[in-house]
């Protein structure tokens, strides 16, 4: 039994040597808004995705692109005698969470205030590498 175990752990570990992750907390922008920008590069080979985040206007895909070159650094890290031109290297998931939030106080119309919630985010980038 113990056998069977060790071999499903080590195919574990090598289905694992793969995939790469990488993961950016409390981000302060918005999770809607960083969501927009993850959407157009789920699913796309990495060096497009890059190419995606560098002429994308918006101020999230600068957070994105660090975090996806991050990700690529941690598979070549992982995958010492690998060459990155000879993988295809795809980005296999990016989840937006909500992360904590800081609650201002904006003053309103006659003595009253309304609440500002400043959000921020969490980031994780999965990338794998198929052959």
């Amino acid at each position: 039994m113990g056998a069977r175990k060790r071999l499903r752990a080590e195919n574990l570990k090598q289905e694992r040597t793969t995939l790469a992750f990488a993961r950016l907390n409390d981000s302060p922008i918005a999770p809607r808004k960083m969501r927009l920008v993850a959407d157009l590069v789920r699913g796309v080979e990495v060096n497009k995705a890059l190419n995606i985040l560098q002429h994308n206007s918006k101020n999230a895909s600068i957070s994105l692109g660090k975090l996806l070159r991050s990700a690529i650094a941690n598979w070549e890290q992982k995958n010492e005698g690998k060459s990155i031109e000879e993988e295809t290297l795809i980005v296999k998931s990016i989840e937006v969470g909500g992360g904590a939030m800081l609650k201002r106080i904006q003053p309103a119309p006659q003595g009253r205030a309304h609440r500002v919630r400043k959000r921020s985010n969490h980031v994780t980038v999965v990338i794998d590498g198929k052959n």
